[in-house]
């Protein structure tokens, strides 16, 4: 793997998690390894590392399993490039289900299934 280089201050934020993660094997989009790491109880954060490059590009919110009680928060598989996000970004009172494509750049929202907390 070349040395890892951050596409966004995120990123920069957790260089540590994220050149840990790149030791790993390619699980996502077909060539990148998709990094993870809590942030707290119920948190978690996500960068994708490109296995060619060593570009990483950091998710752009955190994920909380509040108020769903969500066990796998991110579902994604080594030959495609779907991220599918469950929970509330930034802990917002939106919580649902959000389904997020990866372009090499970033990632973008394909679609959502949104409840809005009362």
């Amino acid at each position: 793997m070349p040395r890892v280089t951050f596409a966004d201050t995120r990123a920069q934020q957790y260089q540590t998690a994220i050149r840990d993660a790149a030791k790993g094997p390619i699980n996502f989009a077909g060539r990148y390894i998709l990094a993870s790491w809590g942030c707290g109880a119920g948190c978690v954060m996500a960068a994708a590392i490109d296995a060619t490059s060593g570009r990483a590009t950091s998710l752009p919110f955190s994920v909380s399993d509040w108020p769903l009680d969500v066990t796998e928060p991110l579902s994604y598989r080594a030959n495609s490039c779907l991220l599918i996000v469950r929970g509330s970004r930034d802990e917002s009172a939106e919580h649902g289900t959000y389904y997020y494509a990866f372009d090499g750049n970033a990632f973008r929202l394909r679609a959502s299934e949104i409840n809005r907390q009362r």
